[in-house]
């Protein structure tokens, strides 16, 4: 068998051969992203959360038919919470366009009342011909539609980047590792076990080449990703690490923010040795337990000086931080994983980090301005005089997620 890629055994490391592009929101993903499949030569890889059709949505499954129907191998995972069954007539046409799909852990009947089907697939990935990569927050969602809410005023606050390099490779291995492990588990409830055996073997034997075409200055970067075996806490320690050494500045956006101890511990000593900590969290109120088990963790930031910005025109559902962007030591991440108990502990996600100035630079201009021109600064003594119902159902939600994690057999 072959040996796996540092890259892979290790969990991540930085290289110098990368080319990474920072996109804004669907309406800049997903015309290059289309753009790529269109131009596709022999496959495309694709997993995503949610994959919905309203509006936008629908152009980027198109493209994937579109691929398909030329011979390009399709791959499309979709989350069995977040999408679910595809919708039946999605389903018949990309399946005569010859895509071929798989839902990740399906609810059973039970749906979520047991605690195993909590570790979803969150991770957005897409990598295409094994030369490029889209990896971040965005989902397959129009900018300006929710599934629960309707039509939005303005579109959702989120990021993706576009990356050529050897983290590619990378990034093809592990989607090419989950798909034939999805391919074993359907294979031995079918009580198929040779064939369930071989689809592990090829899991176990994915390995890919990086292919590296520069088209500008080399910039250093790493992909990251979390699981639930080798790579536990490898974003979480990430973060952290890239936190304790932060000497001017550290910008955080994040969709749902409930760091566990290490992570406010690390917050917390920035602010208080000087360093200026912002945070442009949710401002709009979307689920209930996200809500409100996010703000008991706000006072003891508040009081060591951490400044939180609430997002206020749409929904908020970046996962971005930048660190230093205009020292010595630039560092940035874009990526699936939010700061929350489901991201660092439950679901399989996936973050770029980069340490290059001009992309440091580019997305710290953009968190400015969004916390500048749509973020309302939480005063403090707001905070702390905020009406007892609130204070209530946060410390119920908190409670309740707490005894969550405990059911799960994690601590945070």
């Amino acid at each position: 068998m072959r040996r796996k890629s540092s890259a892979t055994l290790r969990g991540f490391e930085f290289a110098d051969d990368h080319q990474v592009r920072l996109l804004q929101g669907a309406e800049e993903l997903f015309p290059a992203l289309i753009q790529a499949m269109d131009a596709a030569l022999s496959d495309i890889q694709f997993e995503t959360y949610i994959f919905d059709f309203t509006g936008a949505g629908a152009a980027v499954a198109e493209a994937l038919m579109r691929a398909a129907q030329r011979g390009v191998r399709t791959q499309l995972v979709v989350d069995g919470v977040g999408t679910g069954a595809l919708p039946h007539d999605w389903a018949q046409r990309l399946q005569a366009a010859g895509v071929q799909y798989r839902v990740y852990s399906p609810l059973g009947p039970l749906g979520l009342l047991l605690p195993h089907r909590w570790r979803r697939l969150h991770r957005k990935l897409c990598v295409v011909d094994g030369r490029m990569l889209f990896c971040g927050g965005i989902n397959v969602l129009d900018d300006f539609h929710d599934p629960n809410y309707g039509t939005l005023d303005a579109p959702r606050f989120d990021f993706a980047v576009l990356a050529t390099g050897s983290l590619v490779a990378s990034a093809s291995e592990t989607m090419d590792q989950l798909w034939w492990r999805m391919q074993a588990v359907r294979d031995a409830r079918q009580r198929r076990l040779p064939e369930a055996l071989q689809a592990l073997r090829a899991a176990s034997a994915a390995q890919h080449a990086a292919r590296v075409a520069q088209a500008g200055p080399p910039m250093r970067a790493a992909l990251v990703l979390r699981d639930n075996v080798r790579n536990r806490s490898r974003i979480e320690k990430a973060y952290r690490k890239a936190i304790g050494a932060a000497r001017h500045e550290v910008i955080i956006a994040n969709a749902y923010f409930m760091p566990g101890g290490k992570l406010r511990r690390a917050l917390v000593m920035a602010a208080r040795r000087g360093v200026r900590v912002r945070l442009l969290l949710q401002g709009r109120y979307e689920y209930f337990m996200q809500y409100h088990a996010a703000r008991p963790v706000y006072g003891a930031l508040l009081e060591a000086g951490v400044e939180i910005h609430e997002y206020a025109p749409s929904f908020l559902h970046a996962k971005v931080a930048v660190i230093d962007a205009l020292g010595d030591k630039p560092w940035a991440t874009v990526g699936s994983s939010n700061l929350d108990p489901l991201s660092l502990l439950l679901a399989r996600e996936a973050n770029v980090v980069v340490e290059d100035a001009a992309f440091a630079t580019d997305l710290r201009q953009r968190l400015v301005h969004a916390m500048q021109h749509a973020g309302r600064r939480m005063d403090p003594a707001r905070y702390a005089g905020r009406p007892l119902r609130q204070r209530v159902l946060d410390r119920v939600a908190f409670g309740l997620m707490r005894l969550a994690l405990w059911v799960t057999g994690n601590r945070y």
